[in-house]
């Protein structure tokens, strides 16, 4: 929900530079009435003008360091990503090969006087890894953990006036590996400077939850933490209005309470909503608390914050309840990176991505393995996707790939507190239905595991007495050693990596487990997805990573999703992965291909395969390409992806046969020999793909799928012609001038009738023109070594993508794409203020 509802307390989304103008910051800091100018805004983006420099200089902490070998830029910002990719890396394969290593980050800013006596601090939303921040020299502590939200209280050590403050971070992510995949590095996500009345709401201080939830009727309680920083006692009205997706005020309240100094109240208010709109997956209603907070009359504080009215339930035998209907979790994993762009991902970059999942028929994300970005799930709220909200990947046992500096150094010290802070940031997401505390823990099978989840568990029942908490096991019934039974009995929902992974399960999937623990709730969190490249095939090559043994894993997952869905006592279940991602790769690859969707957002077979298990739009998907020179006579594996009854395959207009499937399948009703119509259909596998033996010629392909007797879609596949020119097509071709707005251009190499040749690999340069930037290059191929901020780029197998943005300032940009013997392409984008 990119410019709708927000949840965050963002009152302006002014940038604060050099001058404190800039935010209005000059206005008076405490007004005597209601009457007078409105507070200066208590949250403000700092992501601008920061300075940067690679390396470790010594003092770079002190506000009065110089250097003109740093170079400036704005955050978000992921040093890693502009490579260059080496085999050396210490990462390895785990960080994409990709550098890693210690950068530091300042920036100078003032304040006026009449902020003297305001609370000031400063919000970070993710810093990869080991961050220490100093403010006028002063050290104010270090988060190891690169993926928390976080924030530090600069007003002891502040400058008032004429005077600047220097704000410094040292970010350390030398210490390699320590992550499993892509973490990027640096100060990655947004960063805030927050301005607070010494008396305020608490940070993250306003907790709703619904209760009572009917159609006619539900009941909504907000409890709010009120802090009075003053050195005298403070009579608070507190004042909230729930505000419907109308913008119409629905409730009013008003609570009264004196706070003593230095101390803390927490206010409880319920309101009682008439003929609710509920969120839902398919109508992801939000709503706004919007709070004031008064002395006197005169208001001190005011935050806003979102919120959606559903109910949720995980159910031993009915699987998961949304609003009281069973709803399957056809769900994802995805991981933080956006590809090109690295760990520092524009809001539009992941618009675009969840926008295809969504096409997919996915309804649920699983946020692994790690909290994810504020404004993700602020996407998720607004598009109505289930979300498993997951904290780490090691608690206090370390795992293999990271023995020496992975998480679980930090644990005992840092764990407890990450996830407190981790539920009362993300509590009031509607979106989040589940919390997970681990994947994969080696804990899990240790004595002391249990002890472990069992803290873990308190704390987030303590932290949201709302969602249940599951943990992504991976050695249930396991060799040599399995997950003990009294860690799995603890978790509310037990989640399974790899039901499928170990002996007779690999057939009897949940089932043993479903009657030897009856009372059990379920739920897949990660199971395999048919991986590889886009657009390879296995036509006369050898397996490799780019190649794999494709419709083995294909009818391993066509399996696993018939059991998924037939029976409701398992929840759902997280494929692993829906979108491609850097990281966990073997050179030369230095990215995973599990996903469906590859590192550009082009979609692979598999994304159809899942469309048409998923929706109920005619789905019919044919492959492979028909380009296959020197092949002529040779047998070829032609197969689709429908949701059609049937579906016949012609080639050059000859029929090669009507096949088809049906699941599920319908037995009889009513009587006996009763048969609904649909179950008479053509049956010719038990399969939930299609596939055809085709000696190979040039020409066309052309599948017609039938549904109930009536042609629902035809598709053709052509043998093309050589490349001849190069398309560009824009997903818009107007953008906002603000950091989170992208403009994605897809390139394809086409032939003279326009159509993509999927073989082609041309190599393509980029220019630009105007108030805009290449913000990453990208092709899909998990082996290529180009440069993702680089001009140019070869193509992969007929496409590549190119990822605008402004430079912040509103005009007209022009892209044009060339390469040798092809002809050449433009396209014009406009940027505005917003």
């Amino acid at each position: 929900m990119a410019d709708g509802i927000t949840r965050r307390t963002f009152l302006s989304s002014a940038v604060m530079t050099g001058a404190s103008s800039a935010l209005g910051l000059d206005r008076a800091a405490h007004r005597g009435s209601a009457n007078e100018d409105a507070l200066p805004p208590r949250k403000s983006s700092f992501d601008e003008s920061w300075m940067f420099c690679k390396g470790d200089p010594a003092g770079a902490q002190l506000p009065d360091y110089l250097s003109d070998a740093w170079t400036t830029v704005d955050l978000p910002h992921d040093w890693s990503i502009a490579g260059p990719f080496s085999k050396d890396e210490p990462c390895g394969g785990s960080g994409g090969y990709l550098p890693t290593g210690i950068a530091w980050y300042r920036k100078s800013f003032q304040l006026p006087r009449t902020l003297a006596h305001r609370r000031v601090s400063v919000q970070f939303d993710g810093v990869y890894q080991r961050s220490e921040v100093w403010i006028n020299g002063h050290s104010l502590g270090m988060r190891p953990y690169g993926y928390i939200t976080f924030s530090h209280d600069l007003t002891p050590y502040l400058r008032f006036g004429n005077e600047s403050n220097v704000i410094a971070v040292r970010v350390d992510n030398s210490l390699q590996p320590n992550s499993r995949w892509y973490s990027g590095s640096g100060i990655y996500r947004h960063v805030w400077l927050e301005l607070t009345d010494p008396v305020h709401v608490a940070p993250w201080g306003t907790t709703i939850r619904s209760t009572e939830i009917m159609p006619e009727r539900a009941t909504v309680e907000i409890l709010t933490q009120v802090r009075n920083g003053n050195g005298y006692d403070a009579k608070c009205v507190l004042t909230t209005e729930v505000v419907d997706g109308a913008g119409r005020i629905v409730k009013t309240d008003s609570v009264e309470e004196s706070i003593a100094a230095g101390d803390e109240h927490l206010f409880k208010q319920t309101f009682a909503i008439t003929q609710p709109d509920l969120w839902s997956v398919a109508t992801p209603h939000l709503y706004l608390a919007r709070q004031r907070l008064t002395i006197q009359e005169a208001e001190v504080d005011a935050v806003t914050t979102s919120f959606g009215i559903r109910d949720i339930q995980f159910d031993k035998d009915k699987g998961f309840l949304l609003n009281g209907t069973r709803i399957k979790l056809n769900g994802v994993c995805l991981h933080h990176d956006g590809g090109a762009v690295g760990a520092a991902v524009p809001g539009r970059v992941w618009e675009r991505r969840l926008n295809l999942l969504k096409e997919m028929g996915c309804n649920a994300i699983r946020c692994s393995h790690n909290p994810p970005a504020p404004e993700f799930l602020d996407l998720c709220d607004g598009m109505g996707f289930l979300v498993m909200a997951e904290a780490f990947d090691e608690w206090r046992e370390g795992k293999e790939h990271t023995p020496q500096f992975g998480y679980h150094n930090y644990f005992d010290e840092w764990g407890e507190r990450d996830i407190a802070d981790m539920v009362a940031r993300d509590r009031n997401h509607p979106s989040i239905v589940i919390w997970s505390a681990g994947n994969e823990v080696p804990d899990q099978v240790v004595p002391r595991g249990q002890e472990t989840l069992r803290r873990l568990l308190d704390l987030f029942h303590t932290e949201d007495p709302t969602r249940m908490v599951t943990v992504a096991c991976d050695r249930i019934a396991a060799d040599p050693v399995s997950a003990t039974q009294e860690f799995l009995a603890e978790l509310d929902v037990v989640g399974y990596n790899y039901v499928d992974r170990w002996r007779d399960r690999t057939e009897k999937y949940y089932s043993i487990d479903r009657h030897d623990y009856p009372q059990r709730r379920f739920i897949g969190t990660e199971s395999v997805t048919m991986h590889g490249a886009r657009g390879v095939y296995a036509v006369n090559t050898q397996n490799t990573d780019l190649v794999p043994n494709a419709m083995n894993e294909c009818i391993q997952v066509e399996q696993l999703q018939k059991f998924i869905q037939t029976y409701d006592y398992v929840s759902g279940d997280f494929m692993w992965t829906g979108i491609d991602y850097l990281g966990e790769a073997h050179w030369p690859s230095k990215s995973a291909s599990s996903g469906v969707i590859d590192t550009c957002g082009f979609r692979k077979d598999a994304y159809y395969f899942y469309q048409s298990l998923w929706t109920n739009s005619p789905v019919l998907h044919l492959f492979p390409h028909w380009n296959w020179k020197g092949n002529e006579g040779d047998v070829i594996e032609v197969s689709c992806f429908t949701n059609c009854d049937t579906v016949e395959l012609f080639l050059n207009g000859k029929s090669l046969g009507v096949k088809g499937f049906s699941f599920p399948r319908d037995g009889m009703v009513g009587k006996y020999g009763n048969y609904p119509p649909r179950a008479k259909i053509l049956q010719t596998t038990a399969d939930l793909h299609l596939t055809w033996d085709v000696a190979y010629a040039p020409g066309t392909l052309r599948a017609v799928g039938t549904k109930n007797g009536q042609v629902m879609t035809t598709v053709e596949i052509d043998t093309t012609g050589d490349p001849a020119a190069i398309k560009l097509m824009a997903d818009c071709n107007v953008i906002k001038t603000a950091w989170r707005d992208v403009v994605h251009i897809t390139v394809e190499v086409v032939d003279e009738k326009g159509r993509v040749v999927p073989t082609a690999e041309n190599e393509i340069a980029f220019e630009l023109d105007g108030p805009g930037r290449i913000l990453g290059v990208d092709n899909g191929r998990p082996d290529s070594h180009e440069s993702f901020q680089g001009n140019h780029r070869k193509a992969f197998n007929g496409l590549a993508l190119v990822i605008l943005q402004s430079t912040g300032k509103s005009g007209t940009f022009s892209l044009s794409a060339s390469s040798p013997g092809l002809a050449a392409n433009g396209i014009i984008v406009t940027s505005h203020a917003g």
